[in-house]
């Protein structure tokens, strides 16, 4: 089956069994060409633009990890989902803390300190253990993260300080079709991870994912090669209310 086959129609969304299992199998291969387990590297599937019957399908076709870049998409979309675990991959604004923890049980992308106490102090609030993962900058096109040189010793300031279960780290690769360059700023992102340690290191997208296998990427995101193309939105005409949801 191809992997990148358009968008499944929102009639006929047993096809997304196919794509799922497409993909683990095309992520077993890539695991074993590099030496390693498949069953340590985790899909996690990207919902953006993705309608609710399009989630829900892709957990009754066994998908354990979905993820969302906009917290008010998530909220409707999320809630009510059978057991899933939900992972926060978007920037985190610090007004909007406690709806995260409320809405996600993993946050990936602490990318700078007020970030992760703003989190941190949610996760007390509210009486909820939140996991999250430090998100380093190794891209020159990306705007957030830690420096990874500096992520160790910011982990264990985060540990002490705030009790923050850091569990990891994420990162994103930079763009375009240099597949040397893009393996060069997975090591470093793996560098990082060893010296923050935990369990999950979140790397590679649709379009890196094999490179970030063989950097040891524990978690891939997959969007598009997963769901295919996301549905376009609606034309608004002049006049027209906007979109609630």
């Amino acid at each position: 089956m191809s992997l990148d086959a358009g968008a499944i129609p929102s009639g006929d969304l047993g096809k997304l069994g196919e794509r799922v299992d497409a993909m683990r199998a095309a992520i077993a291969a890539a695991a074993r060409e590099a030496g390693r387990d498949p069953a340590s590297v985790a899909l996690l599937g990207v919902t953006k633009g993705q309608p609710r019957a399009v989630v829900l399908a892709a957990i009754g076709a066994g998908l354990a990890d979905i993820g969302e870049s906009y917290l008010q998409e998530a909220r409707p979309k999320y809630f009510g989902l059978p057991a899933v675990r939900k992972h926060f991959i978007g920037h985190v604004q610090t007004n909007k803390a406690r709806a995260i923890v409320e809405t996600f049980d993993v946050v990936q992308s602490i990318d700078r300190i007020e970030a992760a106490r703003a989190i941190a102090r949610a996760g007390r609030g509210i009486g909820k253990p939140v996991r999250v993962l430090l998100q380093v900058n190794v891209s020159p096109s990306e705007r957030f993260g830690f420096v990874p040189e500096e992520a160790p010793a910011i982990a264990a300031r985060l540990r002490t300080d705030e009790g923050l279960e850091i569990d990891g780290v994420m990162a994103i690769g930079p763009p375009g079709g240099d597949r040397a360059g893009i393996a060069a700023a997975f090591r470093r992102a793996a560098a990082a991870f060893e010296g923050v340690g935990g369990s999950t290191f979140s790397v590679g997208m649709s379009g890196d994912w094999r490179e970030a296998i063989a950097c040891g990427s524990t978690m891939v995101r997959l969007g598009t090669a997963l769901f295919g193309p996301r549905p376009a939105k609606e034309r608004r005409k002049p006049g027209d209310e906007p979109a609630r949801g």
